[in-house]
């Protein structure tokens, strides 16, 4: 197999994590680094020794090894790099979520990917952690198919991020594009089905009331319920809560048919179990016929290894993997530009929703083509 040689654009703590999962792979390496806040350069500059320390977008792309890229710079950065890269030397990409924040970024995201010769990758971890994919598998048949869909998730509130850009709006695109375009993403991906209708209702009530970066005050959401159409028949709903860290697990999804339910509850990150309370909890995955009736639940552990690597119950690992065979041409790119573009149009109309208190219809208010 080839060798995938990563320029990587921003190794704040997502970027580690990706660093760290580099690693793990065969025949990959982090070439080239680009990180301007002096702290986490030095991290990661102990964590990948060989890899060269790029100043500039420019200065990374023009060492000769790199062969492939991947982003995890601040949201509002992402489509702008992307922008660049294009211009320079486009290689194929591994770019973090949100690919965009705002409605206004659509025409230039249309344009990138009518004209960008090589594969883009949108990360959205969650489709590769072990008990959601294997949940998706089985999902078919364990319900006769979808017809309602839960996602809730009860975390911890937003961790400092360099610069506190996660703290403000502008910035992330909301919540609902920040931290849940990974659900909506999961949604059409489980569905297969495109959203028609969005009602949603959130706000900041408990996290970040009384801060204030750089004289503005911190209006980022802690929790939300969105509701959602698809052109299928199904429902989906999401429950988010970013104070509710006490949670033995951190998501928990259903499915449910005609046939029966299907269950998955995947714990948090390993680093934040309390330690008096002996070992993490191990995700499952939980199918409950109608008929015959019996809940029957299967454990599903994660190595060890990608468990220690990050945050995401070994998803970035695979979600790695799998970008290597489509860089190589073995694959295709499965999280495409179209399917990110929907995941953050998905979010940005639920915040509208629940700001404006009216059901957003997506059939019509398109937020650009895909």
């Amino acid at each position: 197999m080839a060798r995938l040689n990563y320029g990587i654009i921003g190794c704040g703590m997502m970027g580690q994590e990706h660093l760290r999962n580099i690693a793990l792979l065969q025949d990959a390496t982090a070439a080239a680094i680009l990180e301007p806040d002096p702290v986490m350069r030095k991290a990661a500059a102990e964590a990948a020794p060989g890899a060269v320390m790029a100043g500039s977008i420019a200065e990374l792309l023009a060492v000769k090894a790199v062969n492939c890229l991947l982003i995890a710079s601040p949201n509002y950065l992402h489509l702008r790099q992307l922008e660049e890269i294009a211009a320079i030397r486009p290689l194929p990409v591994l770019v973090e979520k949100p690919l965009f924040t705002a409605p206004e970024d659509t025409l230039r995201l249309a344009a990138l990917r009518a004209a960008y010769p090589a594969p883009i990758w949108v990360a959205m971890e969650y489709r590769y952690m072990p008990p959601v994919a294997s949940m998706i598998d089985e999902a078919e048949t364990a319900t006769g198919g979808i017809r309602m869909l839960t996602i809730r998730e009860h975390r911890f509130p937003f961790l400092q991020k360099i610069g506190d850009w996660n703290r403000l709006n502008r910035k992330t695109g909301g919540t609902l594009v920040e931290k849940c375009c990974h659900f909506f993403d999961l949604m059409r991906h489980i569905l297969r089905s495109d959203p028609v209708r969005v009602m949603a209702s959130g706000g900041q009530s408990v996290n970040h009331l009384d801060e204030v970066y750089g004289g503005e005050r911190s209006d980022i959401w802690d929790n939300a319920y969105v509701i959602i159409d698809f052109a299928s028949g199904a429902r989906a709903m999401l429950e988010l809560c970013m104070f509710a860290e006490g949670s033995r697990y951190q998501e928990e999804i259903s499915a449910i048919g005609p046939t029966g339910k299907i269950e998955c509850h995947v714990p948090g990150p390993g680093r934040f179990w309390p330690k008096h309370l002996g070992e993490p909890p191990v995700a499952q995955v939980i199918v409950s016929p109608r008929d015959p009736k019996g809940p029957k639940m299967v454990e599903i552990p994660v190595d060890p290894k990608l468990l220690a690597a990050g945050d995401h119950n070994g998803s970035t690992f695979y979600q790695h993997q799998r970008f290597q065979r489509a860089v190589l041409g073995v694959q295709p790119v499965e999280v495409t530009l179209e399917d990110g573009w929907w995941a953050v149009a998905m979010g940005i109309a639920a915040q509208e929703s629940a700001v404006t208190g009216k059901a957003v219809d997506l059939a019509s208010v398109r937020y650009g083509v895909p």
